[in-house]
């Protein structure tokens, strides 16, 4: 089984998730995310956080992935996104 796929998302307070079709929607303070949800993988909650459970074996190659696709959107609209870049060199300008 997969370790990644294992483990549950903790699901903070003010954050909801919908599954429509095959489309995961998460809703959060800082906005709505939406991904992809391939067949044969289904999203449970219980005690606040959501467990990813799989079919069968042949979707072993998804679980993992799904599990940190979901964790990744949740983490999105609850902290957001940032990226810190780091200019080496002589002679760049950057303004702030």
């Amino acid at each position: 089984m997969s370790r990644i796929g294992r483990k549950p998302i903790p699901l903070p307070q003010g954050v909801k998730f919908d599954v429509k079709g095959n489309t995961v929607v998460v809703q959060g303070p800082k906005g709505t995310v939406k991904t992809h949800l391939p067949s044969g993988v289904k999203l449970q909650t219980a005690d606040g956080h959501i467990n990813v459970t799989r079919e069968n074996d042949d979707r072993a190659a998804v679980h993992g992935l799904v599990r940190a696709l979901v964790n990744n959107a949740v983490e999105g609209v609850t902290k957001g996104w940032t990226r810190e870049l780091e200019i080496v060199g002589i002679g760049y300008r950057a303004g702030s």
